[in-house]
């Protein structure tokens, strides 16, 4: 059915004329998903091709808001959003783009890419919006980035090789010296552990010598933990709310998540942040993919991420779930590299999302969420300045 195929409609709609056959036709084949919104949100036109990616029916779309096509915090806020841009011109999506989610008619959320045009007309602005469905390319990109994953693991564990191997040869002699001393010094105690006279300043000599190579040791170790740890970030001002979202689309695609009841509840007063962007998404990607993991033979799915002020100049974000939890003898390494309940991990993913955020001056931890599972926890530096956002 046409958006405007009866009298009512095109009263109150003035995109088309009754007898536009090209337009018509432009609506029922663009591959895109076609929707145009009045200054209140109200949906004037409805492309075939949003119909099939959302499941409304065009008559049933059209003269309804927007909103109903957005999952929460989006779907509550999106008035509120409208009425800040006819207040102040200030344009966070318009002539921009970006990369969130959306919602169907049965509830189910899927990424999508959003690019929005305005358009003042005589009626009042008119609002387009250009829907591309990523589901299917980023469950590519997925498939993609497995391979890459499994390749990276066998880079990373032949690395891994060839850095045990050379820090085994560096800490050789050192530890090999410390034995040398500490048994030598044992070799001139008495019965009674009390050295004869003239063997004392040998024993003072070789504890001073052990010493030493246990000093030379550390610092291996120290160097070592340095270059590991030293890497480019440029940090820069973003929004908290666009690298969630963002994020979360990502990690939500191709993991046959239908089921899942996701929450998204961020401070707004709390959304400018001094990061690294692509370093931070990577935090939150493996924290959202642990959990829906996590959830999978969970009878109740939910994924709740929130964020809320932790002092005067942090933020804190929380990623929870329902799975079932982590067992003791996990929490106690939970952070510590090489300890996974993954059959196939490798147990890095925590130990560098630490090392991420300790680096943006934050801290990360867990505690049990209140729907049954876990719920991670970690800090990030607030923005005084709004920057490039």
């Amino acid at each position: 059915m046409c958006p405007f195929a009866d009298s009512q409609t095109k009263r109150r709609n003035p995109l088309l004329d009754q007898g536009d056959a090209l337009q018509r036709t432009i609506l029922a084949t663009v591959p895109d998903a076609l929707i145009v919104i009045d200054e209140q949100g109200t949906i004037l036109l409805f492309s075939e091709t949003a119909a099939r990616m959302f499941g409304y029916a065009d008559d049933e779309a059209i003269g309804q808001n927007v909103k109903i096509l957005m999952p929460n915090p989006d779907r509550d806020r999106h008035d509120d959003y409208m009425q800040h841009y006819m207040d102040t011109g200030e344009a966070h999506i318009i002539g921009i783009g970006r990369v969130t989610n959306a919602r169907r008619r049965d509830g189910s959320t899927f990424p999508i890419e959003l690019a929005i045009g305005e358009a003042v007309t005589e009626h009042g602005r008119l609002f387009t919006g250009f829907i591309r469905d990523l589901t299917e390319v980023q469950r590519a990109e997925r498939r993609l980035n497995d391979l890459q994953t499994e390749l990276s693991h066998i880079s990373r564990v032949s690395a891994m090789g060839s850095l045990a191997s050379a820090l085994a040869h560096e800490l050789n002699q050192p530890l090999t010296a410390i034995t040398s001393y500490a048994e030598g010094a044992r070799s001139l105690l008495g019965d009674d552990g009390t050295p004869a006279a003239d063997h004392i300043e040998m024993v003072r000599e070789a504890l001073a010598e052990a010493s030493v190579q246990a000093l030379r040791a550390g610092q291996i170790v120290r160097r070592l933990r340095e270059f590991i740890s030293r890497g480019d970030s440029e940090k820069r001002v973003e929004r908290l709310r666009r690298l969630v979202t963002e994020a979360s689309a990502l990690a939500l695609t191709g993991t046959g998540t239908t089921g899942l009841d996701f929450n998204l509840r961020l401070d707004t007063s709390a959304d400018l942040v001094l990061v690294d962007r692509i370093q931070i998404q990577q935090v939150l990607l493996n924290l959202i993919r642990n959990a829906v993991e996590a959830m999978q033979q969970s009878r109740r799915q939910m994924l709740d991420i929130r964020s809320r002020r932790s002092g005067r100049d942090m933020v804190e974000v929380i990623v929870a779930d329902s799975g079932p939890g982590l067992s003791p003898e996990i929490a106690a390494v939970l952070f510590q590299p090489f300890n996974t309940s993954k059959e196939k991990g490798m147990g890095l993913g925590l130990s560098i999302s630490r090392t991420i955020v300790e680096a943006h001056g934050g801290r990360i931890w867990a505690e049990p969420s209140e729907y049954g599972g876990t719920a991670f926890h970690f800090t990030l530096p607030l923005a005084e300045e709004p920057g490039d956002v």
